[in-house]
């Protein structure tokens, strides 16, 4: 494995499968350690359902869109500072440590959520719950790269994603289990303590991993868990001599240094290098949008023009469906393709995506139901006020009643000019007693369906590249000295951005419409695609050791799609 991109002879993702028969054992470290993505995936699903019921329970919330963007981000908000002091509990304590702690913090932030009397207690758990995640969210992967075979280290941090993926996907199946039932969103939040309580029972009993065992000398308990991991001798000595040499080279610089600092990390070319990369990635993960889709993908739905919260959410499945069995591609593509082109296929694909789905909701903003005034009258005393003020009401449409925060009561045909009605639970039911649709989010649509196509379109492109890659990447470029810090630096990267787009998102959907919000995502993923093209390296076969080594040949990679060839030799 030293000297050299380490060439698999079949593909890593057969060579994974066979992992469940030849080492059970490096599969069991890395679902163990890959709950912490599923805990992740499941808190970014389970509240775009549990938001639809919250807002009906808790008032304040139903009528003020920061409140529902603060229930949304408060999480997020949280999960920063657990990725930022997620990094010092890594390189001080142990990967092991950092995920178990994150454990506890999400299994105290969930009980909270399902016992909250109010909307502040509820923010008050979500901050919890946000801690927990954004420790995980750095600890897991690296657990999972650091205690991996290099062969299959790209496919098994993967695995990381698809449980995210997958946890999305079951949040959104307990959302409709508990929509009929006594405390529907209680139920929703508070099942997240269950694989909080499996994971913190499961990582008890597993080792810490092997390379931060060796940086901090304990060489014999860091051998003992490679000999379990890569089973050949052969195999382990290799290990062990490029970890040797790696704490080598890093104890020499430190030699030289008294303490890490973020200047010395910017300094040292490598670092630097790796940064750009990886922060860069993560920076575009989340401004194309990922996470409005899934924090907010009900409402997306009915902003497409379907009003049902049941309806709402049962299509949301699909999308998050999508995702998890995108995920399940990368774990095959990820060693067999590359990072770095299937990273760009990625982007391409969500640029086009976004496009459309651009043009579909500027489409049903500009050809929306009017409002007719004859109808609105028969509601007597529920007319919208600004309607019933408004110097020209007979140029109003949905859109415009909407935009005022009033209700649209449908016409039998959803299409023919309806009512403008206060928005309140009477009118609402005033509306539905005559089999008509009521909307508050969206208006009805003939393009709804070419909304949902386009939405799952962007999610197939998106799950098996971007939604993968930049934790792949993340979890193999930096130097080892530097690992958990610049970890740490990435991991709060991905969450100051999760909260500027999901802290933004409904807001910008008022303000300028849904139309031009998903344009501006679409226009950061065309700059996302020569970003990556030209400053992300391809990590594919790469040893964790051999990583410095290509960085320091070169920062700039415009020739993408040339095959990278092997460093020299090591004599």
């Amino acid at each position: 494995m030293e000297g050299g991109v380490h060439k698999p002879d079949a593909s890593a993702f057969r060579e994974c499968l066979s992992l469940s028969y030849k080492n059970p054992y490096v599969l069991r470290l890395a679902f163990s350690a890959g709950i912490g993505g599923l805990l992740f995936g499941y808190d970014t699903g389970v509240i775009s359902g549990a938001l639809l019921y919250i807002r009906d329970d808790f008032k304040d919330v139903g009528r003020k869109v920061w409140l529902q963007e603060a229930v949304v981000s408060t999480a997020i908000a949280g999960a920063i500072i657990g990725a930022a002091i997620g990094g010092w509990i890594n390189d001080k304590y142990g990967r092991k440590i950092a995920i178990m702690l994150a454990d506890l913090l999400f299994l105290l932030g969930s009980v909270i959520m399902a016992a909250a009397p109010s909307s502040v207690i509820l923010i008050v758990g979500r901050v919890f719950v946000g801690l927990g995640v954004g420790m995980a969210s750095m600890a897991s992967p690296l657990y999972i790269s650091e205690a991996s075979p290099t062969k299959v280290r790209g496919a098994l941090v993967s695995l990381n994603s698809f449980l995210i993926t997958g946890g999305q996907f079951l949040s959104y199946l307990i959302n409709l289990a508990f929509t009929k039932a006594p405390g529907t969103w209680r139920w929703m939040l508070g099942v997240a303590a269950a694989p909080a309580l499996i994971q913190l029972v499961l990582m008890f009993f597993l080792p810490e991993s092997p390379r931060w065992l060796y940086r901090k000398g304990k060489e014999d308990k860091a051998k003992e868990t490679l000999i379990k991991v890569y089973q050949e001798k052969s195999l382990v000595d290799a290990e062990v001599q490029a970890l040797k040499e790696s704490v080598e080279l890093e104890e020499k610089e430190a030699a030289n240094s008294e303490k890490i600092s973020i200047m010395k990390m910017l300094k040292t070319k490598t670092v630097r290098r790796a940064l750009y990369a990886g922060v860069g990635l993560q920076f575009f993960q989340q401004f194309t949008g990922i996470n409005t889709v899934m924090y907010y993908s009900p409402t997306i739905v009915q902003l497409a023009g379907f009003a049902s919260n049941r309806t709402a959410m049962l299509l949301s499945l699909i999308t998050s469906g999508l995702n998890a069995f995108g995920s399940i591609l990368s774990i095959y593509f990820v060693d067999k393709a590359g990072r770095k082109k299937l990273a760009l296929i990625s982007l391409c694909g969500v640029a086009i995506s976004l496009a459309i789905l651009t043009a579909t909701f500027r489409h049903t903003e500009t050809h929306s139901p009017m409002i007719s005034a004859l109808d609105t009258s028969h509601f007597s005393n529920n007319t919208c006020t600004a309607f019933s003020k408004a110097a020209n009401p007979a140029v109003w449409d949905c859109t415009a009643c909407l935009k005022v925060d009033c209700g649209f009561c449908a016409s039998s045909n959803k299409l023919m000019p309806g009512a403008c009605l206060n928005p309140n639970d009477i009118t609402k039911k005033m509306c539905q007693n005559d089999h008509r649709a009521w909307y508050t989010r969206g208006c009805p649509s003939n393009l709804g369906w070419l909304a949902l196509l386009s939405l799952a379109l962007y999610i197939i492109f998106f799950s098996p590249g971007m939604g993968t890659v930049p934790w792949v990447i993340n979890s193999e470029i930096y130097p080892l000295r530097y690992r958990g810090i610049c970890g740490g630096i990435a991991s709060t990267t991905v969450w100051v951005s999760n909260l500027v787009v999901s802290q933004s998102f409904l807001s910008l959907t008022k303000a300028i419409g849904t139309a031009w919000t998903f344009m501006l995502f679409g226009i950061v993923a065309v700059v996302g695609f020569f970003y990556v093209a030209i400053v992300v390296p391809e990590t594919k076969g790469v040893p964790i050791e051999e990583v410095e080594s290509m960085l320091e040949e070169r920062a700039l990679h415009f020739r993408f799609w040339e095959k990278k060839t092997a460093p020299p030799n090591k004599q």
